[in-house]
C-alpha cells in the first residue's frame, strides 16, 4: 500500500497579500493594492492585544457598490469581517477543504505565530492540491 502525499496549505497558498487599515476608506483601499489577481485584503491588527479582519470583494460590491455608497466615504471597518477564520500553514489542504465546507468560507488568511503569510482560496486547494 503506498503512502498518500500529504499537500500542506503551505504549497497552495498565495503569498502575496495586500493588507489594509480598518480607517482606510474603500477608494484608498483599492487604490492602494499591489497584486491584481487580489480578491481580498487583509485588515490589519491595531495593535497586538486586537484580531486581524478580512474584506472581500464581494464584501465591496454587496456593502458599497449595490447599496450606492460612495467608496470615499465608507471605511474598511464598516464592511469588513473580524476577527478572520484562519488557518495553519502545515494544515493538510483536505482538513482545510472541510474546514471551508462546514462554515461556507471561500478563503482565509494563511496565519502562523501571529504574522499573515498568504491567503488560501478554495479554488487554490483544487488547482494546485489535485494537480500534485
Amino acid at each position: 500500500m503506498t503512502k498518500k502525499e500529504i499537500i500542506r496549505v503551505r504549497d497552495v497558498m498565495k503569498p502575496h497579500v495586500d493588507t489594509v487599515d480598518g480607517m482606510d476608506t474603500v477608494e484608498a483601499a483599492l487604490r492602494k493594492m499591489d497584486h491584481v489577481e487580489t480578491k481580498v485584503l487583509v485588515v490589519n491588527k491595531r495593535d497586538e492585544n486586537d484580531a486581524y479582519g478580512i474584506v472581500m470583494f464581494s464584501d465591496i460590491a454587496r456593502k458599497v457598490l449595490a447599496k450606492d455608497r460612495p467608496p470615499s466615504r465608507v471605511n474598511i471597518y464598516e464592511v469588513m469581517t473580524k476577527p478572520v477564520i484562519s488557518v495553519e500553514p502545515d494544515m493538510d489542504i483536505r482538513y482545510c477543504a472541510r474546514l471551508f465546507d462546514r462554515l461556507h468560507l471561500s478563503r482565509a488568511p494563511v496565519i502562523s505565530q501571529g504574522e499573515v503569510l498568504g491567503v488560501v482560496s478554495f479554488s487554490d486547494m483544487v488547482v494546485k492540491g489535485i494537480k500534485k
